[in-house]
């Protein structure tokens, strides 16, 4: 089975490189995942890709069942897990198109159930470097690779949706020290870490955040940006697929490790 998964939007069926092999419906123990998972080769590569939001882009972030994703991630024998994912810009440095590989997160949602571990076992797992430092390292390479210009470091301030933030709020982020605004790397990071599965995420900046633009913000503007980004995207993808080597040897893959709360 692949152990390489993709998590995302749709765009990656235009990619010239990438060949459907099969679809595959999973069941979890947490209900329904956003799509089925679809087997790709890519380059020669198989993995496995899921569309975060469904298909049609019909599941608001706040009504994504992140549990039974990464579950089926999981299921489907997927140890690195790369993370495609729109965000709004903090920075001032950053402008549309640019491209942060992420290595902090603030959790500012709410309502998301975050662990598997809720019920007779209870687990604290070590979230001090959140996304997978193997897999940064490898998005970093692979941007150097293709001549790709990123912020290899940023902090993403994880908001519940599905609306916009207010200007008040992104004053308060930035003082806080995000880098960039998105909706949907918590608790997919979590429950990824307490599913030993690597992940680092590739987020794209759409727009300049409330307040940071005296603009309105809207989705046109998201989708906009991701059509025109989306051969820096893919050149970006391709490469790091490429470059991600069979053994692991970062935290992730322990992360259970030392975690159970013993009785």
């Amino acid at each position: 089975m692949p152990e390489i998964g993709i998590i995302g939007g749709s765009g990656v069926y235009r990619m010239p490189s990438v060949e459907l092999i099969r679809e595959e419906a999973v069941d979890t123990p947490y209900g329904a995942p956003s799509d089925t998972f679809r087997m790709l080769r890519i380059s020669g590569i198989e993995v496995v890709f899921l569309a975060r939001h469904g298909s049609g882009h019909t599941i608001p972030p706040h009504k994504i069942n992140y549990r039974a994703n990464i579950w089926g991630f999981k299921a489907l024998g997927v140890k690195r897990l790369l993370s495609m994912g729109a965000v709004g810009g903090i920075n001032p440095l950053l402008r549309p198109g640019s491209i942060v590989v992420a290595d902090q997160i603030i959790d500012m949602t709410t309502g998301r159930t975050s662990t598997f571990y809720d019920k007779d076992e209870v687990y604290h797992v070590d979230f001090s470097e959140p996304f997978c430092p193997e897999l940064r390292a490898v998005f970093t390479e692979a941007a150097g690779a293709v001549g790709l210009p990123v912020l290899t470091r940023g902090t993403y301030a994880c908001t519940n949706g599905p609306r916009f933030e207010t200007r008040a709020e992104i004053r308060y982020y930035s003082i806080a020290g995000a880098d960039v605004v998105g909706m949907t790397a918590m608790p997919e990071a979590a429950l990824a870490r307490e599913a030993e599965i690597c992940y680092g995420t590739i987020a794209t900046v759409t727009n300049s955040a409330a307040g940071i633009s005296r603009d309105k913000l809207t989705t046109t503007e998201v989708i906009e940006t991701i059509n025109e980004s989306s051969i820096n995207l893919n050149a970006l993808l391709l490469r790091t697929i490429s470059l991600i080597k069979a053994q692991r040897h970062c935290p992730c893959k322990d992360a259970l490790k030392d975690a159970k709360m013993m009785k």
